[in-house]
């Protein structure tokens, strides 16, 4: 599944680009879609924070990310690093004393602040309060009259802010805007937005509600959510990404979804949740029509019971995980090096996943070759196993009715 972002520079008036805009797209063509701002802005961090990596659209440059009310209320932009984003408050939000409140402590928090597209409404003094704490104003160029520009130019000397020049698509407006002062600029007459695309592992068999359910307990059970996580692939996928980007990459490598959710908190994992649930649209009814997405997780859950079986239960959830992520080239049409490379999993399993022998890679060639029904790969690795035909057998259907269990699960979900 292809997920898109796109990217949009911001220069200074030395023509240098100072930082870049991130903007929601769904596909190739670069327009806005009409969509939902919780979802289109979820989106957005999920793509550029988690699939693309915003090391690799910024070059270490911060990026303009919009919030909106909700999202901001919420705290989403704290999950990032100051120095990464600037917190752009879209022209809706109306400055309310919560979100003012909510812009006060991200200023504390070391956060700068973008009014974008910014009409101000001088009956309401919550606006003068707002442009007080932002850092720049954005004057959409294409939209405002030569007035409205002229009054939020002259209260940018008197509030502090710094002016930035937007839709700028003409040298005339290009130079309007040198003349009066702006500080920074962005437009089609500097740049269209760039698309860029990656590789997503699809969602089918999200439990956000449980997951949330369990996180809000007096009591989280990390061993609850570790196995609720461990039932969604995508999920799985994205929290071993996340813990691997550079504001929490740990020390040691990763051999269970459980270690990495000890290592990361329940706090973020619940902040993550969020942002997925609001992305996915809980509630959206999609088809279960990806069998792939299926054979991981049968060939997981039985790559941890003749685990259990060939007497390696305290690697159990490295059996799984080597299971699950072993159809990864597939799902996200990517070399596995290319892949392991962003994941910080335990080398035993990228050396089983990469075709090294270890007991890892032994388990998933029986698993693989029962698949297949080659029977002469089964007898030879029941043997060196000392495993029976009826360890595979049973391990098969008990993987086959946990999974259709999940599978059902969702329909109920669903319907």
């Amino acid at each position: 599944m292809k997920v898109f972002v796109a990217r949009q520079p911001i220069f200074n008036r030395n023509g240098e680009t100072v930082a870049y805009e991130l903007l929601y797209r769904n596909n190739e063509i670069n327009i806005f879609p009409n969509i939902d701002g919780d979802e289109a802005t979820a989106d957005v961090i999920i793509n550029s924070y988690l699939n693309i990596g915003l090391e690799s659209l910024s070059a270490g440059k911060p990026c303009f990310i919009n919030f909106t009310e909700n999202l901001l209320e919420l705290r989403v932009p704290t999950y990032f690093n100051p120095r990464e984003i600037v917190v752009e408050i879209l022209e809706k939000v109306i400055p309310s004393p919560e979100i003012l409140s909510v812009c006060v402590e991200l200023k504390e928090l070391g956060y700068k602040i973008a009014l974008d597209d910014f009409v101000m409404n001088e009956s309401d003094p919550n606006y003068f309060k707002l442009m007080k704490l932002a850092d720049y104003v954005k004057v959409d160029f294409l939209h405002t009259t030569e007035t409205e520009r002229g009054n939020l130019q002259t209260l940018s000397g008197l509030l502090g802010y710094q002016l930035l020049a937007e839709k700028v698509e003409t040298p005339e407006q290009y130079e309007e805007a040198l003349r009066n002062g702006y500080h920074f600029f962005q437009g089609y007459f500097f740049s269209k937005p760039k698309i860029i695309a990656t590789s997503d592992v699809p969602t089918y068999f999200h439990s956000y509600y449980s997951i949330i359910q369990s996180l809000e307990m007096t009591e989280p059970s990390i061993e609850v959510i570790s196995q609720l996580i461990e039932q969604d692939l995508s999920l799985s996928y994205k929290l071993l990404k996340l813990i691997n980007s550079p504001s929490y990459r740990p020390k040691h490598k990763i051999h269970s979804i459980r270690q990495a959710i000890v290592l990361l908190g329940l706090l973020e994992i619940k902040r993550w949740i969020y942002v997925l649930a609001v992305r996915e649209r809980i509630g959206k009814k999609k088809k279960l029509e990806n069998e792939v997405i299926t054979l991981c997780l049968t060939r997981a859950k039985m790559c941890e019971l003749l685990a259990m079986k060939y007497k390696r239960p305290s690697m159990k959830s490295s059996f799984f995980l080597t299971g699950m992520f072993s159809l990864m080239e597939t799902i996200l049409s990517m070399p596995i090096e290319v892949i392991l490379n962003d994941l910080p999993l335990n080398d035993d399993i990228c050396q089983a996943l990469t075709g090294s022998s270890n007991d890892l890679k032994d388990i998933l060639d029986l698993v693989m070759a029962f698949e297949q029904a080659d029977w002469t790969l089964i007898e030879r690795k029941l043997e060196e196993l000392n495993l029976s035909k009826s360890d595979v057998v049973e391990s098969y259907q008990a993987s086959c009715e946990w999974t259709e269990g999940l599978l059902h699960h969702e329909v109920e979900e669903m319907s």
